[in-house]
């Protein structure tokens, strides 16, 4: 059965919220499809086309947006959505995003250690490349030390490959950015399209930022009258197929996750290419990153490393070096069958064709029943200890 989590927040702010999506609902348009896939290039010469110059971008009246996210900044999630957002005239944008692909690094951050930031063209925007997490950026573009001008009034990490529903948000690099920001004080959106490798096309990425950009302006609308919720952070998850979605959704927080499955893998497949991931790997803490999205064989790889001990849990075989021999695994997600659930829940309303939205505080509340019993299980241990 599917366990959840009320969701915590004000019923005036909920009952504003929904008001908001539900008079959006609908808003989308429907795009026509575009069967060849776009490169990088091609949405860069089309955002020059309808981009502000560099004296508008530096424009002082204009509110500064910060764009970031987890799969690296040549994503074209980014990409399409920076150019939207350059294209629209009304905002500066700034851009940091990790340099290669950090989707499942979770909430990480690179300590004792120097990372490196370079310049990145994206036309009309002022973008850097960092070789760290995407928390990371955030923490760095909201320092003052990279960016100039002052804090953004709004970040948006995305917009993502695949859904960071349920318990993925744990993981999600670009639920991360956007909680990143918010305990630096600054609003956020996290940004998901439900990315199927069967039914889902590169072009989807564009039909997913027509989507959720009326839900980004009213969001710097209401910030900039002071009306937008404080005390958290949206995670919005967007359908398969974004033009024919069912319109806006506030949603719930759900428990759900997919099935971790640890598979044994020869140390022959493909070694040149586990042993260049292996030593492009120095992060402290956990990491859990991809060879490359659709054609790694060496899948997700951990390493701890602390000053006492350097553990590695590699992901492509067994080699033996002098008397140890080490194991490789591999880390593969499957998707559980969805039992009957909540209609509000973000997993179940996403299937069903919604852009869901669903609030995420920083500090959830613990629900009375959980707070008795845990505070009467403490009262008798330590009643035993005295």
């Amino acid at each position: 059965m599917t366990t959840t989590r009320k969701n915590m927040l004000p019923h005036g702010l909920v009952n504003n919220l929904q008001e908001v999506l539900l008079s959006r609902k609908g808003g989308n348009s429907d795009h026509d499809k575009n069967d060849e896939r776009q490169k990088k290039s091609e949405v860069i010469a089309d955002s020059a086309e309808t981009s502000t110059s560099a004296s508008d971008e530096n424009d002082s009246s204009k509110p500064v947006v910060l764009v970031t996210n987890g799969e690296g900044i040549d994503s074209l999630g980014l990409v399409y959505l920076v150019q939207a957002l350059v294209g629209s005239g009304f905002y500066n944008v700034h851009v940091c995003a990790p340099q290669l692909d950090k989707s499942v690094s979770g909430h990480s951050v690179t300590v004792r250690e120097t990372i490196t930031v370079a310049p990145s063209e994206i036309e009309g925007a002022t973008a850097y490349e960092v070789s760290g997490t995407t928390v990371d950026c955030v923490s760095l573009a909201l320092s003052g030390a990279l960016f100039s001008s002052s804090k953004p009034l709004l970040v948006i990490s995305g917009i993502n490959r695949g859904s960071s529903c349920g318990h993925h948000m744990f993981y999600s690099s670009v639920v991360a950015g956007a909680r990143e920001a918010l305990i630096c004080g600054v609003p956020s959106l996290s940004i998901s399209l439900n990315w199927k490798r069967e039914e889902s096309q590169e072009s989807d990425f564009k039909d997913a930022v027509s989507v959720c950009l009326p839900l980004i302006t009213a969001a710097i609308r209401d910030i900039e009258k002071a009306d937008f919720p404080k005390s958290c952070f949206l995670n919005i998850e967007i359908p398969t197929s974004p033009s024919t979605s069912k319109g806006f959704k506030l949603t719930k927080q759900s428990m759900w996750r997919s099935a971790p499955n640890w598979l044994a893998v020869s140390a022959n497949r493909h070694p040149a290419s586990a042993a260049h991931f292996m030593s492009n790997q120095q992060s402290l803490g956990l990491q859990l990153a991809q060879l490359s999205r659709d054609a790694s064989a060496a899948g997700a790889a951990r390493r701890i490393t602390t000053q006492r001990q350097n553990v590695e849990l590699e992901s492509v075989g067994a080699v033996k070096s002098g008397n140890k021999v080490k194991k490789y695994f591999r880390l593969e997600f499957i998707n559980k069958e969805h039992e009957d659930a909540d209609e509000d829940l973000d997993f179940k309303a996403l299937d069903n064709g919604f852009v869901t939205v669903t609030p995420i505080l920083l500090c959830p509340q613990i629900e009375s029943d959980i707070q008795t019993a845990a505070s009467d299980w403490i009262s008798s241990v330590l009643k035993e200890e005295q």
